[in-house]
């Protein structure tokens, strides 16, 4: 079963991102996302995606706009993680056959990213939005659209954004930062992994 998860590696570089990418999918996590405000992003996608095939779904995530989807899409990323809601990066990334997943706050850019054909939404920032404004907006989104919540959920956490409606979930500095070592990364996934097993049970 491929868990709900998405590793969000801000900072990574293309040498450290393949052996990183590994220790995410030991652990069970198989999505992964590269920030474009990183170090090299493009270079850091390509080589996990050869690294790790289809075994690993591969994307980038702050993706502004229509010419870093092209880009991404060249690098051979997968998946499309904004922070906001633009209808033309959404529809272009449809076009080129990858998931769209963009950061909506409010019912409004929930539905626009509906519209304009979202796989799925990032509730961004989750710390403000709290587990109250997802159940609040859960009540008026289309059934079964997917919301991941991202900043402020976690494996401390994880039963009562679930509760509240939430499909998935975006993890960053909990899983990655900079300077970790693999073997740090494995550690950490395999704690949120466990977490996240046991507020599902």
């Amino acid at each position: 079963m491929t868990l709900p998860l998405i590793a969000i590696l801000r900072g990574v570089t293309p040498s450290e991102a393949p052996a990183i990418g590994q220790a995410l999918l030991d652990a069970g996590i198989t999505t992964i996302e590269v920030p474009l405000n990183s170090p090299d992003p493009l270079q850091s996608i390509s080589a996990m995606k050869a690294a790790l095939g289809d075994a690993a779904t591969v994307g980038a995530g702050t993706v502004l706009t229509v010419a870093d989807v092209n880009a991404v899409a060249a690098a051979g990323g997968e998946v499309i993680v904004s922070p906001d809601t633009k209808p033309l990066v959404i529809a272009r990334t449809k076009e080129l056959g990858l998931q769209s997943w963009p950061g909506i706050f409010t019912p409004t850019e929930a539905f626009s990213a509906l519209d304009a054909g979202a796989d799925g939404l990032k509730l961004f920032p989750g710390s403000m939005a709290g587990t109250s404004g997802l159940k609040a907006m859960r009540a008026i989104l289309p059934k079964g659209t997917q919301v991941y919540a991202v900043g402020g959920a976690g494996a401390d956490n994880f039963a009562e954004w679930i509760a509240a409606g939430a499909d998935g979930f975006g993890l960053g500095t909990a899983l990655y930062q900079p300077g970790l070592s693999a073997e740090d990364v494995a550690s950490r996934a395999a704690k949120i992994v466990a977490a996240y097993k046991d507020a599902t049970q």
